[in-house]
This record gives C-alpha cells, structure tokens and sequence, in this order.
C-alpha cells in the first residue's frame, strides 16, 4: 500500500506542475475484475470488415480461465483487426493488464503486426463504428515482445490511432511513441498497468517500473479508415471512453483485466 501511495502522490506532483490540475492522492476504493475468468458476456466485439456483436472465427474465447485470442479459422487474415470492449466506459482509474504474446502469428497479418498487441483506451465506442473501420478512434498502449534479433524492442508504448498525445510538454504527431521498458520474451508473462487521469496525465507501468508520461490526449491524425466523420472531431480532448483487448494477427493470452475507479476520489479532490 505504501508503494502505491508514493507513486500516486509523485503522479499527482507531475501532473501539478504540468496541467495545472488537482489529482487524487491515494486511491480508496476496491479493485474489480473486468475480466470474471469464465466468459466475456460483459464485452463487446468489433472486427474489421464484420459488424459489432460478430466474434468472427471465435477470435476472442475463453480457455484455461484467461481470455485468449487465436486465429485458428481465419485462412487469409485480410486486415480483419479486431478488439475486444468492456462494456463500461471509464476516465480516472487505474488498469491492470497481465497478457504473454505466445503462439504461431498470423503470416498474412501485417509484418508489424508480428509479437504485437495492445490495450485499447479512451476509446469510441464500438456501436459507433462502421463495418470497415479497422481501428478505434483511441489511444494505445502497445505490447510488443523480442523477434529474437537481439535488437530492443520496449513494451507498453503508445500509438494513437486517430488521436494525438502531449509528448515532453509539445503536440506530438508521431504515431507511435518507445516507451523505456526492457524488452520482453514470446510466452513471458507481463504484467501492464496505466493510471488514467481524464484528459491530463497518463502513466505507463510495466512489472513495478513507470516507463511513460504523456498527457491531453485528444482527437486528431490519421491511421485510422472507413470511420465515420462525425466521430472524429479532431482537437477534441478525450476525457474518457472504452477499454479494449486487442487482435491484430499475433496470439494473445490475457489472464488478469481489473480496474480501480479513481472518479470518485478525483471529484472530492477537485471540491
């Protein structure tokens, strides 16, 4: 408990000298499982090129009490990216995520695709998209794991995927942002984490170490196809929005998905 009273409180000195804003010191609250370990009726599935509710293939299951995602029935995978939303929108929390990139990739995916995955968030929600979207209008935090080249490969960075971020106090309009972690094996559990605050501060924790910062992540760029415009405003600061589990041509097991509200605790603070 000390330790995460620490890292809220240097989050919250952060985000002081940066946004100007009041933050939540330590959370009081309980940690619930957006994952219960035996299904997904909570979850909503979108795939490119297929309409929401369509879990195509039986991408997203249940096995072993974690959620995995395969592609044993696709053939081609014909850019059929896919994400798995809970179905509450959240904005001021803190999210674990443990996931391991394991399995045989999907060679018709992408290449980038290879050892890669993600956590979806703040993102629009899935009944707001067309058949033929391939990604959310969202921010991501990118697992990536080793392709054995011996070169680095960091997890939990960020991609924005319709969106922009504040990057080292400027509008950054990369697309993909490294974060510092070490790099991970295929098959090794990692244990992912964000505190999101609204549209300011958001840190990225991989096994215990802080490896990012950005904050007012918004509405803009590209990326993103077949959406349609009148979701995307683009300046718009995001505030809040869906968590989603993501497939996009490598397997992916995720055996742990909780989340700690911090909504409450940041509007007594704001009084």
């Amino acid at each position: 408990m000390k330790s995460k009273l620490v890292l809220y409180i240097l989050t919250a000195a952060l985000l002081l000298n940066s946004c100007k804003v009041s933050q939540p010191t330590e959370a009081k609250g309980k940690w619930i499982s957006l994952f219960n370990g035996k299904d997904i009726k909570d979850w909503y599935v979108k795939i490119n090129h297929h309409e929401v509710g369509d879990n195509f293939a039986n991408t997203f299951r249940v096995e072993d009490g974690m959620i995995r995602v395969k592609y044993d029935g696709y053939g081609d995978f014909n850019d059929q990216f896919g994400h798995l939303y809970y179905k509450t929108p959240f904005s001021y929390y803190h999210l674990v995520v443990e996931y391991r990139l394991t399995g045989e990739w999907q060679s018709t995916a992408p290449k980038h695709t290879h050892e890669n995955s993600g956590v979806m968030f703040h993102s629009q929600d899935p009944r707001t998209m067309l058949k033929d979207q391939d990604w959310p209008i969202s921010i991501e935090m990118q697992f990536l794991a080793s392709l054995g080249d011996g070169k680095p490969r960091p997890t939990c960075n960020m991609c924005s995927p319709g969106t922009k971020i504040v990057y080292d106090g400027k509008l950054d309009e990369r697309h993909c942002i490294s974060s510092s972690s070490k790099t991970y094996q295929p098959n090794e559990w990692v244990r992912a984490e964000l505190i999101v605050l609204g549209d300011s501060l958001i840190t990225h924790i991989v096994n215990g170490d802080t490896v990012m910062r950005y904050s007012k992540p918004q509405i803009g760029g590209g990326v993103v196809t077949g959406f349609d415009p009148a979701m995307k405003p683009d300046g718009k600061l995001l505030s809040s929005g869906f968590i989603a589990l993501q497939s996009e041509g490598q397997p992916v097991d995720f055996r742990k998905v909780e989340l700690l509200d911090l909504s409450r605790q940041y509007s007594k603070n704001k009084k």
